[in-house]
């Protein structure tokens, strides 16, 4: 992800690129596999910058959601997870969620695309994205 390109949204809408900023991105970013929640996120940001409060980092997710830098999930346990939007491309990948531990993995195969533009063919809906989430039990779990 190209930090100029958010430093750019966050810049059309008022908003600096502070450190504390960075840093919560810099959290998403590296840990991008993982689906983190705001606690998540803030429990890895104050090892670094043991002054910042998890209000800052609540706040901080909802202004990167709301500028389409980060894409808020629920995977149906009680909390949002976040991971980051990057565009259009990034609206195609479905996640498989492990009842038993709660693991959560990406698939990027996506066959809806064939239903999408049945459905917007008839004229009637335009779909701008889709989010399809499979529970099971993760292969570790099923042993």
């Amino acid at each position: 992800m190209d930090i100029n390109i958010i430093k750019g949204k966050l810049q059309k809408e008022g908003y600096k690129l502070t450190t504390q900023r960075r840093a919560i991105l810099k959290t998403i970013v590296d840990n991008h596999e993982e689906h983190l929640s705001c606690d998540e996120v803030y429990n890895i940001v104050k090892k670094e910058y043991p002054d910042l409060g998890i209000a800052t980092v609540y706040r901080t997710l909802q202004l990167f959601e709301k500028l389409n830098i980060v894409y808020k999930l629920n995977f149906d346990d009680g909390c949002s997870r976040y991971e980051l939007s990057v565009g259009s491309e990034n609206h195609h990948h479905h996640h498989l969620i492990c009842l038993n531990c709660g693991k959560v993995t990406e698939v990027k195969l996506d066959l809806l695309e064939a239903l999408e533009e049945e459905i917007e063919s008839e004229g009637q809906f335009t779909i701008v994205d889709h989010n399809v989430k499979f529970y099971g039990y993760c292969s570790e779990c099923k042993k």
